[in-house]
């Protein structure tokens, strides 16, 4: 068994380096190209003549060499270029919209700046009161499928569309 271990080691080696490029390939976390870069340690010792179990300590110590020092910055430069734009809930967290349906602590619809209607509650960080139809709004907060939002200040004017003013009640034609 060791003499076919010393004759075939090489092919075991490039075995185990074809496996872990294999597998980091699906999780891109460096850990087991890492490894994969220790068997080749492994594989050039055995091509210089060292037994299988110096192989072995060769592979590990060059393994754990680069988990240990190479694979940390690595990591952090790959997080680094990460895309800068917020996504999900992070995005709509202060967006403005305005009030679709009169707006209570309670229930209400607002259609945010970036198309979006969503269903909406008046935030209880603020005085309570419902919000008419096309007031501004900002969103402050995301509980499950509700928006919390308050009062948007006057600086700025977002332009709701006709029929959706403040006190304006036009209804839409069947």
């Amino acid at each position: 068994m060791l003499e076919f271990l010393d004759s075939y080691a090489w092919i075991v080696w490039l075995g185990l380096i074809l496996l872990f490029i294999v597998i980091e390939m699906f999780t891109l976390e460096f850990t087991f190209l890492m490894i994969a870069i220790g068997s080749l340690g492994g594989l050039i010792a055995g091509v210089l003549g060292a037994p299988w179990w110096a192989q072995i300590v060769v592979a590990a110590a060059v393994s754990l060499l680069l988990l240990l020092t190479l694979r940390p910055p690595l990591l952090k430069r790959l997080k680094r270029g990460g895309d800068p734009a917020k996504s999900n809930v992070d995005a709509l967290l202060g967006l403005e919209g305005y009030v679709l349906d009169r707006l209570t602590p309670t229930a209400g619809h607002v259609k945010l700046s970036n198309g979006d209607t969503w269903t909406a509650r008046v935030s209880p960080l603020v005085e309570q009161r419902e919000l008419e139809r096309g007031e501004r709004v900002l969103v402050t907060a995301i509980d499950g499928a509700t928006a919390m939002v308050v009062p948007a200040s006057p600086a700025a004017p977002l332009t709701p569309p006709d029929g959706l003013a403040p006190g304006n009640r036009k209804e839409p034609t069947p």
